[in-house]
């Protein structure tokens, strides 16, 4: 626990804070930037932005994402473990000390990344990267944790997951997209024998991997370049030069594809096309975002359709969601087209997004596009500011290809956009295979060759 002298540093810091915030007017001009500043220690990569505030944000992000295990259920695992003990620290005395900080940890995985991060006043900065510094090199686990705390709260992920048919069908348009590595679900369906891959030998064997240097970055937001090297400099002395083992890593490959789930607690029809890889990877195409505005389904002007394509002409199904997203990874991509409703409402409307699709590769009005470029810059620029964003984006981009992202680029890139290129890409997405997944009610909900669709 922390000592008094600690408790009383930090009564210090409070008074100091409530100064900082007194003297600091809302109308004085911020002194950070956007942009990441990039930088090595120890073998460490690490980036951050200087932006103004009282609070920092910093994170472990390691390419260990669902992509790269081995064995199922490695990833959520490392995930789960992230703050139950260090070789210094217990899990109840990392969660006390945390709250008499007021800080906030959190983690949690994707396909390529799990990123394990906390939320501060900036004046705790070295306390957070030491304990990062704990989490990252402690990578031998007790098996009883498994049994009395991640066995459990995993079963109940997995019965959660299998009651969502979009999120199964969002996962199974990956696995026909990409198969393995991109392919493989976001959590294990309740069917996979979890005990019989997952357990503290083999979770410590890819921590080990995904906490070596070539695997992992350190990002920050809020917070001095020259400060945070300092503290990664005294504080991952101990990381690993090498991993355990090489993670597995192949360049992905769209298949394309279609599979069918019965499913009797909704309907959901998801159209997934190929995309484009984040800003930092080799495939990057902005005109992926564009087309993704263009076609939209939710509109960002309340009581309104707006301009898009989709919102516009399944008008008739109020009450059936549509959307359309660029789902972006480090060397591949998918613009996906979701659709939940009833399964009569997606069966009259799903040939509609072909249509849309065809009327943009012939061609699509000045004005229409113009709106579209710019909703699609808004949402580059408002996404990327995100703090848990940009930070994922970020740390993946060091981690794959040594480049940190960039918000003023990806804008650029945006702004650069031609019609031509989003008719192009429209193109493409009709003579190529598409990737569908429907779940639901398979009586009613079509196949992909009668919406007009390859696959």
């Amino acid at each position: 626990m922390l000592s008094r002298a600690a408790i009383g540093r930090q009564a210090q810091r409070a008074a100091r804070r409530s100064w900082q915030q007194q003297t600091r007017g809302l109308a004085e001009p911020a002194s950070g930037s956007f942009q990441y500043q990039t930088g090595e220690a120890n073998g460490v990569k690490f980036a951050s932005r200087d932006i103004p505030g009282p609070v920092a944000s910093l994170a472990i992000v390691a390419k260990a994402g669902t992509r790269f295990e081995p064995i199922p259920g490695l990833a959520e695992g490392l995930d789960r473990i992230a703050f139950k003990n260090t070789e210094r620290r217990t899990t109840l005395r990392i969660q006390r000390e945390s709250e008499l900080l007021g800080s906030v940890l959190q983690s949690y995985h994707s396909r390529e990344n799990v990123v394990v991060g906390a939320k501060f006043f900036q004046d705790d900065l070295p306390y957070f990267v030491e304990l990062l510094a704990e989490v990252a090199t402690m990578t031998k686990y007790q098996p009883h944790i498994f049994h009395e705390e991640i066995y459990p709260m995993m079963s109940l992920h997995q019965k959660s997951y299998l009651a969502n048919t979009t999120e199964m069908a969002i996962n199974s348009a990956h696995g026909l997209a990409f198969h393995r590595g991109l392919g493989v679900p976001l959590f294990p369906a309740s069917s996979t024998p979890m005990k019989k891959y997952l357990d503290a030998d083999s979770l410590s064997e890819y921590a080990a991997s995904a906490y070596s240097q070539p695997n992992f970055a350190l990002v920050a937001n809020g917070v001095d370049n020259g400060e945070l090297s300092k503290w990664v400099s005294e504080m991952f002395t101990d990381v690993p030069a090498q991993p355990a083992y090489q993670i597995k890593t192949e360049q992905s490959k769209y298949y394309g594809g279609e599979e069918r789930i019965a499913h009797a607690s909704g309907n959901s029809l998801v159209i997934a096309l190929p995309g484009s890889s984040s800003p930092t990877g080799p495939f990057y195409k902005p005109e992926v975002a564009v087309l993704a505005a263009l076609l939209g389904g939710q509109s960002s002007i309340k009581w309104s359709p707006g301009f898009s394509l989709l919102a516009n002409a399944t008008q008739s199904a109020p009450h059936m969601f549509i959307d359309t997203k660029s789902s972006i990874y480090s060397d591949a991509g998918l613009l996906t087209i979701t659709m939940v409703g009833s399964a009569s409402d997606i069966k009259n409307n799903a040939g509609k997004v072909v249509e849309a699709l065809k009327s943009v590769a012939q061609g699509v009005d000045k004005e229409t596009f113009t709106k579209a470029k710019a909703l699609a810059k808004f949402k580059e620029l408002q996404y990327g500011q995100e703090t848990q964003a940009a930070i994922e984006l970020t740390g993946a981009g060091l981690v794959h290809g040594g480049k940190a992202y960039q918000i003023d680029e990806v804008a650029k890139s945006v702004e650069g956009v031609t019609a031509e290129k989003v008719q192009q890409i429209a193109k493409e997405a009709l003579e190529n295979k598409a990737s569908v997944s429907a779940v639901g009610d398979l009586y009613m909900l079509p196949y992909a060759e009668e919406i007009g669709l390859k696959v």
